[in-house]
């Protein structure tokens, strides 16, 4: 099966750019696919200093769509939104005030490869980080997902003028001789070379997640997906389901998580109907347990169901769904200007479908 490759690099135009990020591309650019994948073939996506959060998030999720392995390799600095002070992607057009809107939020990349199947998607990262972001990452992990592997480092604000993505380029030169070792074996020869140009700079963290262990439950889920088994893989998901609300009850975090899994299972399964019903049973139960309107999670649950109402195609469904979601987006607008009033233009059209 074909591999794809995503290659990301994106820093802010201007005196607020911290590395330069998109100067390792044409490294990268030059190494053949299939030595970036580590597949026989790969399809390859490139992305050098995107102006929009949103044009991002569509070439993310159509790699993440694809079948086969993923490998992802992310170039450029970490900025903190002012609101909810969590990290995004500076893009070319983000400044301090403005990265809530103009950059990527760092969780819209874990959410995209969640239900990937386990063991099939590397991240490899190089990342610079401006102040408030570095001292919010010493008290918490970047979290990239319970089913990737993992690998780069976070480099501290740059003393004078923009960075060199050291780590990356370090990844570029070993692939570049066609020969690609096992992530984990590029990773340390990639930070050997890295530490060698930055003069053996320490400060730097270092993400190493070889990915999940043996047994996960995931992995059966995504398996039964992979070979059609849609009402399998829900039931599976069922199980777990049922297994978290009785451990831990009907709100907490492993039991909306097997909820979560279900509502993108029912849209893999070609359900647009019952996804829309899980997310939105995710995001009242998350604004019911107290959780923000703007938390990511929330935001995240609202966005997801309002994709999938998009997709039903039944307009009574879509009237009685379409209800309920215009309420939820009353308390929760989401990061796009508007969503709101498209469903109650949309809305206005089915009152005059059968």
């Amino acid at each position: 099966m074909p591999g794809t490759v995503l290659l990301l690099a994106a820093s802010p135009v201007g005196k607020g750019r911290l590395v330069d990020a998109a100067s390792v591309l044409p490294v990268l650019a030059a190494v053949p696919p299939p030595v970036l994948s580590g597949t026989d073939t790969a399809n390859v996506i490139e992305l050098a200093d995107p102006l929009d959060p949103q044009a991002v998030l569509t070439r993310l999720r159509a790699a993440a769509a694809a079948p086969g392995p993923l490998t992802v390799y992310v170039t450029g600095q970490l900025q903190t939104d002012r609101r909810q002070h969590l990290p995004h992607l500076a893009l070319a057009r983000t400044t301090p005030a403005t990265v809530r809107y103009t950059a990527l939020p760092w969780h819209w990349i874990k959410e995209e490869l969640r239900l990937r199947p386990t063991g099939a998607t590397t991240l490899l990262l190089d990342l610079h980080a401006d102040q408030e972001t570095w001292e919010w990452l010493r008290r918490n992990p970047l979290d990239c997902g319970r089913d990737n592997a993992v690998y780069g480092r976070v480099a501290p604000p740059p003393r004078r003028g923009p960075a060199v993505p050291t780590y990356m380029r370090g990844v570029a030169t070993i692939l570049r001789s066609g020969h690609r070792p096992p992530p984990g074996d590029l990773h340390q020869q990639a930070l050997a070379r890295s530490a060698a140009e930055d003069g053996g700079r320490s400060a730097d963290l270092v993400l190493t997640v070889p990915g999940p262990a043996a047994g996960d439950p995931h992995a059966a889920v995504a398996a039964a997906v992979q070979a059609g088994r849609h009402a399998d893989a829900d039931a599976l998901a069922a199980a777990h389901e049922r297994d978290a609300v009785y451990a831990h009850g009907p709100a907490s975090e492993d039991a909306l998580h097997w909820t979560e899994v279900r509502a993108d299972l029912a849209m893999f399964a070609g359900d647009p109907v019952r996804s829309c019903l899980g997310w939105l049973t995710v995001a009242r139960s998350r604004l019911n347990a107290g959780q923000a309107a703007d938390a990511p999670a929330v935001e995240a649950a609202v966005d997801r169901a309002h994709h999938q109402w998009g997709q039903i195609r039944d307009p009574r469904r879509a009237r009685e769904l379409g209800q309920v979601l215009a309420e939820l987006r009353s308390r929760v607008p989401g990061r796009r200007a508007g969503a709101l009033d498209h469903v109650r233009r949309q809305l206005d059209q089915l009152q005059t479908q059968g």
